[in-house]
């Protein structure tokens, strides 16, 4: 591995094809994780009710976005080993499949989530006072899922083209867009100083309703533009005529994505359940505990920046039955990867706090969440590898066995040891947190023990001297 982390630092060829394509995404998320940031800072100033009544509905948001990330990530595997192999007519078909999977997936969830946004908060365990602003905001941000839906499969397909620019700037519009409405939805009319000067600006003071509202604009014009521009993309060769089921095609979607949904949902099930558990330490904590989570953003965003890339050339260099390339792009990514996480894990560690006090000035919340910040710290740069490794085997189209190793680290690790640390041992947030830790780690080594066996290679026909 080590000699193929030095090969590829040293071809310059390689590193390019690295670079054009990870630094886009990563901009993309860092400008996400802004938006996330701008939201729990704007919210966080009304108080711990309208964090934790945010925070309440946030990992079942998750858990109706990841069965799109993973039709995304099943177009992105068929396109990028179609076009590794040359076999451009392929890749049209499988974009025409993307256009159907977002229609259909959209609709789907939108009509599923609203069915059930009046009773989720009360499902979840959440309190009386938070209940209501929860159920309204689920419900606003999921209105605009057919939009949520094309921007991540279309952006997915314009991303296996090696396009990542444009999804990139896309996202930029959409986050200025979210940002500048949070400020304008979520507070009241107010006197606002700038430079020295004082005046007057207006706001709706909706609240949690406002970021709610302001987030589905976004969501709404991003997802427009995301089509506009899978549309005008000549490798995609999107039109109207060619929009129609491709059994064979759909077939390696389903075939790919299936085991990548089924993992998602049944992982953010288990966060679904891991908050509920959670949310029994009460408001303080729930609050600290959502915001903790936003806050840990920024420094994923490395990992997930680079994944895309990872994917795509792992799609590219199995498509062309390149063992070589396949393993010196792999091993190059995660060795990036895990040196920019663990530069931030250590200041995440090192200003939990200051971190935290960004978002709110309740001293107790800031408290609970820097304790739970540096827990987490520690399985950064582990945390790196395994997202890179989730990358990689999506673009091989290798799902089966990530599934599984999910499946058995959320619900044997993370929500059993967390049952047990609040329902039985009362412990508080620290412990939960611990878990989650725990639970990151033990996924990273069955997915790296995994990748390192190399089992793998022989269904994709792959030989040490291809």
């Amino acid at each position: 591995m080590f000699d193929n982390i030095r090969s590829t630092l040293k071809n310059k060829e390689m590193m390019r094809n690295i670079l054009r394509l990870a630094w886009p995404t990563m901009l993309e998320e860092a400008l996400q994780v802004i938006v996330i940031y701008a939201d729990t800072a704007q919210v966080g100033v009304m108080g711990a009710n309208a964090s934790a009544a945010i925070g309440l509905t946030t990992t079942v948001t998750w858990m109706t976005f990841y069965p799109l990330y993973a039709a995304g990530m099943s177009v992105m595997s068929c396109i990028s080993i179609a076009l590794g192999a040359k076999d451009h007519d392929r890749a049209k078909r499988a974009a025409s499949q993307a256009v159907l999977l977002a229609v259909i997936l959209g609709v789907f969830i939108m009509t599923v989530t609203l069915a059930v946004s009046p009773f989720l908060p009360r499902w979840l365990g959440g309190a009386e006072e938070i209940r209501h602003d929860a159920s309204v905001y689920f419900a606003v941000i999921c209105t605009p899922m057919l939009f949520r839906a094309a921007n991540i499969i279309l952006g997915s397909a314009l991303r296996a083209t090696g396009n990542t620019k444009t999804p990139m700037l896309i996202s930029t519009l959409m986050n200025g867009v979210n940002i500048f409405l949070n400020f304008l939805f979520i507070s009241p009319t107010r006197r606002v100083t700038f430079l020295g000067s004082s005046f007057t600006v207006w706001g709706a003071g909706w609240g949690v309703a406002g970021a709610a509202i302001a987030s589905a604009i976004s969501l709404a014009l991003g997802g427009v533009l995301m089509t506009a521009a899978a549309w005008r993309s000549p490798v995609l060769g999107l039109t109207l005529k060619g929009i129609r089921l491709d059994r064979d095609v759909m077939a390696q979607c389903v075939r790919v994505g299936l085991p990548i949904a089924g993992e998602r949902v049944l992982f953010s099930f288990g966060q679904v359940i891991f908050t509920a558990i959670t949310a029994r330490l009460g408001t303080v904590a729930m609050a600290a505990h959502s915001i903790a989570l936003n806050a840990e953003q920024a420094f994923y965003i490395p990992g997930y920046g680079m994944q895309t890339a990872a994917a795509t050339l792992a799609g590219y260099s199995a498509g062309e039955k390149s063992e070589k390339r396949l393993m010196q792009y792999c091993s190059t990514i995660m060795f990036l990867a895990t040196v920019l996480m663990t530069a931030l894990s250590a200041a995440l560690f090192l200003f939990a706090e200051p971190i935290m006090s960004i978002f709110t000035p309740d001293g107790a919340v800031v408290a609970l969440g820097g304790l739970a910040l540096r827990i987490v710290a520690v399985s950064e740069p582990f945390f790196a590898v395994l997202v890179i490794l989730e990358g990689i085997f999506s673009g091989l189209g290798d799902t089966k066995a990530p599934f599984f190793f999910s499946l058995f680290s959320m619900w044997g690790v993370r929500v059993t040891s967390t049952w047990l640390c609040v329902t039985v041992l009362h412990l508080g947030l620290g412990a939960v947190w611990a878990c989650m830790a725990i639970d990151n780690m033990t996924r990273f080594a069955l997915m790296m023990t995994r990748f390192l066996r190399g089992k793998w290679k022989t269904r994709l026909g792959l030989t040490a001297s291809s």
